[in-house]
């Protein structure tokens, strides 16, 4: 599913009308399909009274479409317009010949017959600006928009945007104050690049994609993509029934430090738990037996110590001994930053012939101290930077990364020649070839210590199961990701621990594959 820009998304319309698609059947399917999301939404239409607000764009045709509609099927809709319509416009001459009420803004004096409908109104559809350049928000438009977000917030009352929430930046998520927050969001064809950035993204509510007729074909050269569960469960590793513990790889995970053992435990634990042949954990001498007696299934290999806990830059050429037995090489968890422990991350990736490479918490931190880092790591390898880490890797500040955290994962991915899986909120994925892709998941109850290890984990257990780079740190967002919606869905969005994850991977790998089975069928 492509993740398109305001630009990209008209000239996909363009082209679409172009091969033979009238313009107005696209508005025809669109205005339909917030129509059936909002009977889907509130249910029995007979008892709803939706209140239509209308702009002078396709975005208020979209909303007088779905007027029609709303009205046949039973609800007492009116329309109210905010702007004038073009004098030839038949989707306001439908609707006017159905008896529907239309009061226009600009014959409203001080808007009271728009507080009365809006009074009795159980739904509001806001079809007023769509995906048009932003501007800020005068006049009738703000006037009606802060109206209804002020009743909204004193009773029930549904709120459907059509494409966006009208005042928010299709393309970087900004908004403008009056920017209603919507319950449900029904975007046209693709999602639009700005819905997965703040404080924009937490305006749109429930995001409806609907199909109005636009060929896949048209969006080829679209390079930012969301991830979907259909994919991940397609893509997940085969599971042979005559396998072996090494058909499904070795990962060696060198990580922990005294001050970090529990690091250690939740990326090992990450990569057992998505189907990892073999995992062994590379970590200071004297904390092999604290962590064996958590880590049960996994194997070890005790590293020399500069101090108790304190991994030694002898380690390097220790773990280099060990590599060609493992498909990939976790490096990062918990490790610290203390001079010899630095000393051991540079050493290490330094040497030839490594196995890939996921890279992870101090191990970037050490390395965004040593100038054209990326330049020492020939070839590709994973990083899975938080914004904080991010911000050490590449100069920006975080509020800069923030704000843009899909082109600033693109551009750096591709300077470096390393896929990127920038943390957070809509965890993004960056490859060296310019794709861009999102996860869809934005859940608070995994911003909480731990749960990037287990991740880390995760992604590199996707490698050792022979997925490319690309794949496996897509693959390992979509499980990660449905293991915390699986676990909120019980406990909510607070108090959810790191270690909670780690039982729930195997049943979002199940569930995953339970989607595949249900697509094709």
């Amino acid at each position: 599913m492509k993740i398109v820009t305001a630009e990209q998304m008209r000239q996909i319309d363009r082209e679409c009308i172009k091969l033979g698609t009238p313009a107005s059947m696209l508005m025809e399917n669109a205005g339909k399909a917030v129509a059936e999301e909002t009977r889907a939404v509130l249910g029995v239409m007979n008892q709803q009274h939706i209140l239509c607000l209308v702009g002078a764009g396709n975005n208020g045709g979209d909303g007088l479409v779905a007027a029609r509609y709303l009205h046949e099927w039973g609800s007492k809709v009116n329309v109210y317009l905010c702007s004038q319509r073009p004098p030839d416009d038949s989707n306001l001459k439908l609707v006017q010949e159905r008896g529907i009420t239309c009061i226009e803004a600009a014959n409203d004096k001080n808007l009271k017959k728009f507080d009365d409908l809006l009074a009795s109104a159980s739904c509001v559809i806001d079809a007023l600006l769509g995906t048009g350049k932003m501007r800020p928000l005068e006049g009738v438009f703000r006037q009606v928009l802060e109206k209804a977000s002020a009743t909204r917030n004193k009773r029930k009352l549904t709120v459907i945007a059509v494409d966006l929430p009208s005042g928010m930046d299709a393309d970087t998520g900004a908004i403008d104050p009056a920017c209603l927050h919507a319950d449900t969001t029904v975007t046209m064809a693709f999602p639009k690049l700005g819905m997965f950035s703040f404080p924009g993204a937490e305006r749109v509510g429930k995001l409806k994609i609907a199909d109005i007729g636009i060929p896949p074909k048209l969006s080829a050269s679209v390079m930012t993509e969301l991830l979907t569960s259909e994919w991940a469960g397609a893509t997940l590793p085969a599971r042979p029934l005559n396998a072996n513990k090494g058909t499904f790889g070795r990962v060696l995970v060198a990580a922990g430090s005294i001050n970090y053992i529990g690091s250690a435990y939740l990326a090992c634990s990450g990569a057992m738990r998505v189907g990892a042949g073999l995992v062994t954990l590379a970590t200071a001498n004297s904390l092999q037996p604290i962590l064996a007696s958590k880590l049960t299934e996994a194997t070890f290999l005790p590293l020399p110590e500069s101090q108790p806990g304190i991994i030694s830059a002898e380690a390097a050429d220790v773990i280099k001994q060990q590599c060609r037995q493992y498909k990939v090489l976790l490096l990062g968890c918990g490790l610290g930053q203390n001079p010899p422990t630095a000393e051991f991350v540079i050493s290490l990736l330094s040497k030839k012939e490594l196995p890939a490479l996921v890279l992870d918490a101090d191990a970037l931190n050490i390395l965004a101290k040593t100038p054209d880092w990326w330049e020492r790591l020939p070839g590709d390898a994973i990083l899975t930077p938080h914004p904080g880490e991010m911000s050490r890797l590449c100069g920006l500040s975080i509020d800069e990364i923030q704000s843009e955290r899909i082109g600033v994962a693109g551009k750096f991915a591709v300077e470096w020649n390393k896929t990127i899986v920038l943390k957070g909120a809509y965890n993004v994925i960056a490859s060296p070839d310019g794709y861009c892709r999102v996860s869809p998941f934005a859940n608070p109850g995994l911003a909480t210590a731990g749960t990037g290890d287990v991740l880390t984990g995760i992604i590199a257990g996707m490698v050792a199961q022979g997925l490319s780079l690309a794949d496996a740190a897509c693959l390992g967002v979509c499980v990660g990701d449905e293991a915390g919606e699986i676990i909120r869905n019980v406990l909510g969005d607070a108090g959810m621990i790191a270690s909670d994850l780690l039982t729930a991977l195997p049943v979002a790998i199940k569930q995953l594959k339970t989607t595949t089975i249900g697509s094709e069928s």
